[in-house]
């Protein structure tokens, strides 16, 4: 009788254990369901409902920003940005001339809201490294290679129009918009660095050469102009001084005043040399 009313309390506990366990689980299961039938999208997002994994390509569910309900276990909702992103990628390339290239290309870019579960059932959450990254690579290699490397610098806001021009294609297909395309800078090899310095030395050494020369070339024909102005005003006035204007002159200027003491010689003004007798 002992025996057995021991094991009897063993089994007692034993069974309120048990359904106290059981108790936990259902409770939890309970919250897991609750908090599992809700999703909430964010602002600039959408989000496209996986039914056992899968899309109904034909009317697939796209949650717009907000709370929304599901069925635990079976759906599952996969958020996009819809937001304009920005990308940047280490792009490289080669010149028309063999130039190597390298640059740093960045986009701005977003993606069409109404085709995210085109997106995401034919390329993947992941289709910026799959589709966007190689296309910008593409896009470079096929208008570097349409210019020299020279030309490159001189036309950069051409070639990254053009770039710009050919990725909006090459992404169109994908329902990806591309709103900004730049080109921050090139790098090039240091032997056509070097090329490129010299040649805008030699350049900058015959912009100052022609310079000194123009200088030199104006300095000169001033200098003959006077020379020449002066000849002329020399002839000029050789051909005016004659003695009758040279004493009309000086009769303007005479104050008609006698000197007052005249010596023995002395002419008088404008009269002629009338000496004076000695006393």
């Amino acid at each position: 009788m002992v025996a057995t009313r021991i094991t009897t309390r063993g089994g007692g506990g034993s069974l309120g254990i048990g359904l106290g366990v059981v108790f936990v689980v259902a409770l939890l299961f309970i919250v897991f369901v609750i908090f599992g039938s809700f999703t909430q999208v964010g602002v600039g997002e959408v989000g496209i409902v996986k039914h056992f994994g899968a899309i109904d390509p034909a009317h697939p569910d796209v949650f717009d920003p907000g709370i929304h309900t599901k069925v635990p276990f079976r759906d599952d909702v996969v958020i996009f940005d819809t937001r304009i992103q920005k990308e940047q990628v280490n792009a490289s390339a080669a010149s028309k001339d063999g130039v190597t290239i390298t640059s740093i290309i960045a986009i701005n870019f977003h993606i069409d809201a109404s085709k995210a579960p085109f997106i995401l059932q034919n390329i993947g959450p992941n289709y910026k490294d799959r589709i966007i990254d190689q296309q910008i690579q593409q896009a470079f290699k096929d208008v570097t290679a349409q210019y020299a490397g020279l030309e490159l610098i001189q036309k950069r806001e051409e070639v990254a129009s053009r770039a710009k021009a050919m990725l909006k294609d090459k992404l169109i297909p994908y329902y990806i918009i591309v709103d900004e395309f730049t080109i921050p800078n090139y790098e090039f090899p240091k032997e056509f660095n070097d090329a490129i310095l010299a040649t805008q030395v030699a350049n900058q050494q015959n912009l100052q050469a022609k310079q000194l020369q123009e200088k030199a070339r104006t300095e000169a024909e001033t200098a003959l102009i006077v020379a020449q102005g002066q000849a002329n005003a020399q002839k000029a006035q050789a051909t005016t001084l004659t003695p009758e204007y040279l004493q009309l002159q000086a009769i303007q200027k005479w104050n008609g005043q006698l000197p007052v003491y005249l010596t023995p010689n002395t002419p008088l003004p404008f009269v002629g040399a009338v000496p004076i007798p000695a006393r």
